[in-house]
């Protein structure tokens, strides 16, 4: 059974950081895309950043440059480090997992099987 638990939200003011974790476990896959998604009230999840199990990473536009995803070696963990932080970057950021070994093509919330319980972030201005 997978389980996927976030920590790490909170509040910070613009400008700030902030690192989330995923603890993930239960996850047999072999290949698979790891994600961060992020929602803001009732709008559809927004998928920020992906990894899959090669190591590839991607972006959505909005935070390149400011936010990167990374695993640990033993792959229980995934790792959303956020710098240069926004006002609209506040949301309930959601980790995610789904097999197949690529996260391409993955960007919807429909695509994903597996979600953790979400961790809240606010920025201040």
């Amino acid at each position: 059974q997978v389980q996927l638990v976030e920590s790490g939200g909170g509040p910070v003011q613009a400008g700030g950081s902030l690192r989330l974790s995923c603890a993930a476990s239960g996850v047999t896959y072999n290949m698979y895309c790891m994600a961060w998604f992020r929602q803001v009230g009732r709008n559809e999840r927004e998928r920020v950043a992906g990894i899959d199990s090669s190591g590839i990473v991607t972006y959505t536009d909005s935070v390149k440059g400011r936010f990167t995803v990374s695993q640990d070696n033993a792959k229980n963990y995934l790792y959303l480090t956020m710098s240069s932080l926004k006002p609209a970057d506040s949301a309930m950021y959601y980790c995610a997992v789904e097999g197949g070994g690529s996260c391409y093509g993955l960007t919807a919330e429909e695509d994903f099987e597996h979600w953790g319980q979400g961790t809240r972030v606010t920025v201040s201005s």
